[in-house]
């Protein structure tokens, strides 16, 4: 990675309980069982991540190389009394989408404790107001339900259901486009 360890280190932004950072090798172990959980693979897809290696690899070729190229990705969340990441929340930019996206997921033992709501709630303020997107989507499966309704919550109302090239499912487009005014208040 190109970035110091330092600079990956240092949290991208902040919330009551949370603060979240660049994703680093040092993370592979996490990522590893995150990939794997079967919520992931049932809701995601299998990434074909299992190893350590993979993991690094997984990491190096998706979220730090789009900070490089983008200036953003997905971040680790962590809680700021316990080091470590639960989950992940940030931003993507798919080749297959003509927006951005917000994306999170969370290991099992850190659901339903609001982190995914606090750590995307942070993240469009960001998206909006210092990355000055204009209009911010997510996708998430026709069938899950509480992803759905989270993205509700924050702000990013249904729009369509699609279907990405390569995929055999069909998938929820929730979004929000902000006016100009919006970025100013």
């Amino acid at each position: 990675m190109t970035a110091s360890l330092a600079a990956v280190s240092e949290p991208v932004l902040e919330t009551e309980r949370l603060r979240l950072r660049r994703l680093d090798e040092n993370d592979a172990g996490f990522i590893l069982r995150l990939v794997n959980d079967p919520d992931w693979l049932r809701y995601i897809g299998d990434r074909g991540v299992r190893t350590i290696e993979d993991a690094k690899r997984y990491i190096a070729s998706g979220p730090a190389a789009m900070h490089e190229r983008h200036g953003f990705s997905l971040l680790a969340v962590e809680r700021k009394h316990e080091p470590g990441p639960i989950g992940i929340c940030g931003l993507i930019r798919r080749e297959t989408l003509p927006d951005v996206d917000i994306g999170f997921a969370f290991l099992p033992d850190f659901r339903g404790a609001g982190y995914a709501l606090e750590a995307a709630s942070a993240v469009l303020p960001w998206a909006r107001d210092v990355l000055k997107l204009p209009r911010l989507i997510a996708i998430a499966s026709v069938d899950n339900a509480r992803s759905r309704s989270l993205l509700e919550k924050i702000g990013l109302p249904f729009e369509r259901t699609l279907r990405l090239p390569g995929e055999s499912r069909d998938v929820a487009v929730h979004g929000v486009t902000w006016r100009a005014a919006d970025a100013a208040d």
